[in-house]
């Protein structure tokens, strides 16, 4: 009896079905009526998707092929030296010692970190987009009158990058002649070479801007004092005025001693012969030129006044008397020229060591890769623009669809279908108004008088 009152009477009542799960259920059940009822729609419809799908995919590939072929080109430059960075960072290190707020300002700015941002905004500039553009012609190229709307076609066709890591920079550009491309990332490279060396603010640079400016200077006032030195030697015949002193000195004195002589044989001849002897006579026409030489190296004329003689010794060499006077402006304009020359050779030392130094400083342009001529398209991804078209057209038709049986099942007395067909009918009249007024417009004109019908036109 305890095991047959144990076992569950076949006559229990069944388990009652919970009412979350019975919503659940039903909820189930409508969703598959609704797509069950969204593929009768489309099955119902697949004529006019089919039709419309083919001509989404017939446009699709006649505009894939229509789109003319562009090519990419690239090239990677490396980033900047060490000694840029370092210029920036003591820069951007005396900011900071400034005002806090400045430091990290300067870092983004001068590239403390990224010192390959510089090299970036040189490339993105509008003067390197407009050599680029008078160049190649871009103009005419992209079809532009205006320099603003070529440069933006420029930058559109224009991918300028930099790797965080490596810091390197990378030109890519695109464009429908691929040599044209390369030749465009080669334009990109040697014209930031160009204005790297161009725009460069350092120490060394400005040392040798300097340095180039006083050499002009010190040449032309060289110049100058040679050419005045020049000319007051060559007027006045000195040459060098302390040889020239001790030349005419010893001259005098030799001229003196014949002179003495001469005079002490003179006095020994008169004591024997009378004044008109011979000798006699040749020895006092030998003395009166002796005294007549030694007066013009004294600068005295025969009867003993100071001047300048025409004689040939007196227009090479410059008397005694004036080598004093001479001396001294001698001595001030040969000091001038010395000096200027001095000058002149210690700053051409220096010019070229600041020249050697600013080539160090300059940051030249170092091509990793240099761009390329493209063999294969980058532009247009034909097999994407048609599959894409494809799948447009197919939705475009699917939701024609949906919406017509929608429409057709909405009753007519629903004031959602009554507003559409209302704005339906207004905008129908509207548009029949508006043609009927351009064909009476057109029948007004005397051109279209003559063409129109003689009955049209009123004629009896």
């Amino acid at each position: 009896m305890s095991g047959a009152g144990a076992k569950q009477s076949p006559m229990a009542p069944a388990p009652e079905i919970s009412e979350r799960a019975f919503v659940e259920e039903l909820e189930v059940n409508a969703a598959r009526a609704r797509q069950a009822e969204l593929l009768r729609v489309l099955w119902s419809q697949r004529r006019l998707l089919g039709r419309i799908t083919a001509a989404g995919l017939l446009i699709a590939t006649m505009t894939a092929f229509l789109i003319s072929n562009r090519y990419t080109s690239s090239a990677r430059i490396m980033p900047p030296d060490d000694r840029t960075s370092s210029g920036l960072a003591a820069m951007a290190a005396a900011l900071s010692s400034n005002g806090g707020g400045m430091g990290a300002a300067a870092d983004n700015v001068l590239g403390l970190k990224n010192s390959s941002d510089v090299f970036l905004g040189i490339l993105q500039s509008r003067t390197t987009q407009d050599r680029i553009i008078e160049q190649f012609g871009l103009g005419k190229v992209y079809g532009d009158r205006r320099i603003e709307d070529t440069r933006a076609d420029l930058t559109a066709h224009t991918d300028l990058s930099v790797d965080r890591k490596s810091l390197i920079i990378t030109i890519a550009v695109t464009d429908k002649d691929p040599r044209r491309a390369a030749g465009m990332a080669q334009a990109y490279a040697e014209s930031l070479d160009s204005l790297e060396s161009q725009l460069s603010t350092s120490g060394a640079r400005r040392e040798r801007i300097f340095l180039e400016g006083r050499l002009q200077e010190v040449r032309q006032s060289l110049e100058a004092a040679e050419q005045q030195f020049s000319q007051f030697a060559s007027k006045n015949a000195a040459i060098d005025i302390k040889e020239q002193g001790k030349a005419m000195v010893d001259s005098a004195a030799a001229i003196q001693g014949q002179l003495i002589a001469t005079q002490a044989e003179l006095e020994g001849l008169k004591q024997i012969y009378t004044d008109n002897n011979v000798r006699v006579r040749s020895l006092n026409a030998r003395l009166g030129e002796l005294r007549q030489q030694l007066g013009k190296i004294g600068g005295k004329t025969e009867t003993g006044a100071t001047g300048t003689s025409d004689d040939t010794l007196e227009s090479i060499y410059p008397s005694i008397r004036r080598l004093p006077l001479l001396g001294v402006t001698y001595a001030d304009l040969y000091r001038q020229t010395a000096i200027q020359e001095a000058v002149y050779e210690t700053l051409t030392k220096e010019y070229e060591l600041a020249k050697v130094e600013e080539a160090k400083e300059i940051p030249t342009v170092k091509i990793l890769d240099p761009p390329n001529i493209p063999e294969e398209k980058s532009f247009p991804p034909r097999l994407l623009i048609v599959l894409l078209g494809t799948a447009l057209s197919f939705m475009i038709a699917a939701a024609w669809a949906f919406g017509k049986a929608q429409w057709e099942a909405t009753k007519s007395s629903d004031p959602r279908k009554q507003l559409v067909r209302e704005i339906r009918t207004a905008l129908v009249a509207e548009a029949l108004a508006f043609a009927r007024n351009v064909s009476h417009s057109r029948a007004a004109s005397p051109e279209c008088v003559e063409l129109l019908p003689r009955t049209e036109r009123g004629d009896s």
